[in-house]
């Protein structure tokens, strides 16, 4: 059973549109999947055939990873894979791979995967449940982010150790919590704000702007508003336009707002800790594809990050490139193909784009 979502425990195969015997090729619609959201399409991931159902239509409360298929690739077998939509690199495929013994697979027979220790999610969440313990005014505060504990299960346990006057779930209505969590700001307290997504902020952008981004300047330095929005933002999977947009270049373009964009587990934590601790309204901008990315070592740094500080994730003498969040994903899978052609890449993590950390990116520029 495929995780067509970020929180999908469990589907139900409403339909397949294949049947044992069949040949098809990679992207062709195999069978409907429903979650508790919706009724989506999977797609197969190869160009194969199909060997047999494991699972049958009409099957619900079927748990994510359970095989329930098994594809023909010519000389091998393979159960569908269910942990990424797309095609997949040789390696990937033939960690799949099962013999014919493997084969004989009952359905809902559970395939295990170790997970890594921390992931970008798992970060996020300790950041804001490391703060909440060392000051008792911050809390959290969003759509589903206590008894669902997140539409992405950020805030998972926050609830249990924290309780409701501190985890709060709010009605669907983002310009209404939003001005809630100004006016708390402006009483003293610490407000963490989560959107489900940041394009749904938009709907609150009078609150953000023109009272939480200005206040400071209005008062003349003698009003704060510490304050913290996040949430993903950008291109994610399986969604429209309308929950695709990156939010970022328009958020940094307003003064009174700080706005960080993360790529790593540990600068995760380490920027929201200090967006937490932060006098005035930051924007902590988040992004789906990357919740499962692990800590690349087995530490992570348990100090605040500095804003307006790049990080060099490699250094190099031809090109310079910049990016910030998961475009730095998508640098370090292209960067092996430029080194092929002899190019050398210099990679800077811009990490936080206001302030940004202009010296960085003008000293790499003059070298390369």
């Amino acid at each position: 059973m495929p995780a067509l979502s970020p929180t999908m425990e469990e589907g139900g195969i409403t339909k397949w549109l294949v049947k044992p015997g069949d040949k098809v090729k990679a992207g062709d619609i195999i069978a409907e999947i429903e979650t508790d959201k919706a009724i989506m399409e999977l797609e197969s991931a190869l160009d194969c055939k199909i060997k047999s159902i494991l699972v049958a239509e009409g099957s619900t409360q079927i748990k994510v990873n359970t095989p329930i298929a098994e594809l023909d690739l010519g000389n091998t077998s393979t159960n569908i894979s269910p942990t990424s939509r797309g095609l997949k690199k040789d390696s990937e495929i033939q960690s799949n791979i099962v013999s014919s013994k493997d084969a004989e697979i009952t359905p809902h027979q559970v395939s295990i995967r170790k997970e890594p220790q921390l992931t970008v999610r798992e970060t996020i969440r300790d950041a804001i449940a490391e703060e909440m313990r060392r000051d008792e005014t911050v809390f959290l505060m969003g759509e589903e982010v206590a008894e669902y504990q997140g539409a992405y299960k950020v805030s998972q346990g926050l609830l249990e150790e924290f309780g409701e006057e501190r985890i709060i779930d709010t009605p669907i209505t983002e310009h209404g919590f939003t001005g809630l969590a100004a006016g708390a700001a402006f009483a003293g307290l610490k407000p963490i704000v989560e959107f489900m997504t940041f394009n749904f902020s938009m709907q609150a952008m009078d609150q953000i702007i023109n009272t939480c981004a200005k206040t400071l300047y209005m008062s003349g330095g003698q009003m704060n508003c510490p304050i913290v929005f996040r949430g993903p933002n950008g291109a994610a999977s399986q969604v429209a336009a309308q929950h695709s947009q990156d939010l970022a270049p328009w958020f940094a373009s307003v003064p009174g707002l700080k706005v960080i964009q993360p790529f790593s587990a540990s600068d995760a934590k380490g920027l929201l800790k200090t967006a937490i601790r932060d006098p005035n309204p930051v924007i902590f901008l988040e992004n789906e594809i990357l919740y499962n990315e692990p800590l690349a070592s087995s530490s992570i740094e348990e100090g605040l990050v500095p804003f307006g500080k790049a990080r060099i994730l490699k250094h190099g003498s031809d090109v310079t490139l910049v990016s910030y969040g998961i475009g730095i994903k998508h640098a370090l899978q292209a960067i092996p193909l430029a080194e092929k052609e002899g190019i050398s890449i210099e990679l800077i993590d811009l990490r936080s784009l206001r302030p940004l950390d202009y010296n960085s990116v003008f000293s790499s520029v003059k070298k390369t």
